[in-house]
């Protein structure tokens, strides 16, 4: 009888061991102090932060002909830091206008002042509770930051997401915030006939349909919306200006590369600033900057 007994338990357990490997576990906590950035990973059925080594460098100087946007994300960002009321945002619009550079740089001006961000995958939100969980006793302050944010139907990190966003009996603590960018303002794909379910009442007024509402519901969770815009081409000269100066091209070649820039520019079909940048680092090299 009690070798059937230590038989069984012996079954039981390696049973156990294996389903341990299987099954999800909570992340572990990093050495807090190894950087101010992090990004989570799964390993298998564990997720892992890793701190960043080298954290990009660009500060809010840096960013130029995004003014506007960058005064809101700052105050947000300063209000966050200090212990006030802040909102979770999401940055959209027009690819390679600062959406991503300006959270970085949000993130050196004041990471002197507990600030810390975590990238995470969109993959990955499914585990956001988890993440919040581990931080929420830290006396830092987190950005979660999920750049380049879309969905397409049915994935399972939209629900993670919106449950967050939302306030249910997952919010986030106090210590987190949500940053996130996207090129699509409503976070999903939009048909053409969807248009169909708007419902047009007596009196002129014009309501969405389900499908819409709920597609519009995710990014209306989100505080703070800041728009990104294309640049004009004076826009687009001005930043590559101020890249040609950071590497240290003098007065004189910034303005013989004019032409060459707008050229850079047509042949890749946008005015962006990472196109202006890219630009800078290439001629910066080709003359000795």
């Amino acid at each position: 009888m009690n070798s059937a007994f230590e038989h069984l338990l012996l079954r039981a357990e390696s049973l156990l061991a294996r389903l341990e490997v299987i099954l999800p576990h909570a992340p572990t906590a990093p050495d807090w102090n190894a950087s101010v950035a992090f990004r989570y990973r799964r390993r298998g059925s564990a997720g892992v932060l890793e701190p960043v080594r080298h954290v990009a460098t660009i500060r809010l100087a840096d960013l130029k002909e995004v003014d506007a946007q960058k005064e809101r994300l700052l105050r947000n960002t300063e209000q966050f830091v200090a212990g006030r009321g802040a909102n979770n945002v999401l940055l959209t619009g027009a690819r390679g206008t600062g959406k991503s550079s300006l959270i970085k740089a949000c993130l050196n001006e004041f990471s002197g002042r507990g600030l810390r961000l975590i990238e995470v995958d969109k993959g990955d939100l499914v585990d956001l509770p988890d993440l919040v969980d581990l931080v929420a006793d830290r006396s830092e302050r987190f950005i979660v930051f999920c750049d380049d944010l879309s969905f397409d139907e049915g994935e399972p990190g939209y629900k993670a997401l919106k449950s967050m966003l939302d306030g249910s009996i997952a919010q986030a603590s106090d210590n987190v915030l949500i940053y996130a960018t996207s090129n699509r303002r409503h976070l999903l794909p939009e048909y053409m006939k969807e248009n169909l379910t708007y419902q047009h009442t007596e009196d002129g007024e014009v309501h969405p349909g389900e499908v819409v509402e709920e597609k519009i519901s995710l990014s209306e969770r989100f505080g703070l919306w800041v728009s990104f815009y294309p640049f004009t081409q004076d826009e687009y000269l001005a930043i590559v200006a101020q890249w040609l100066r950071s590497f240290g091209v003098p007065e004189d070649a910034i303005v013989a590369a004019r032409q060459e820039s707008l050229v850079w520019a047509l042949e890749r079909g946008s005015r962006s600033g990472r196109v202006a940048y890219q630009f800078a680092r290439d001629y910066a090299g080709r003359h000795g900057g």
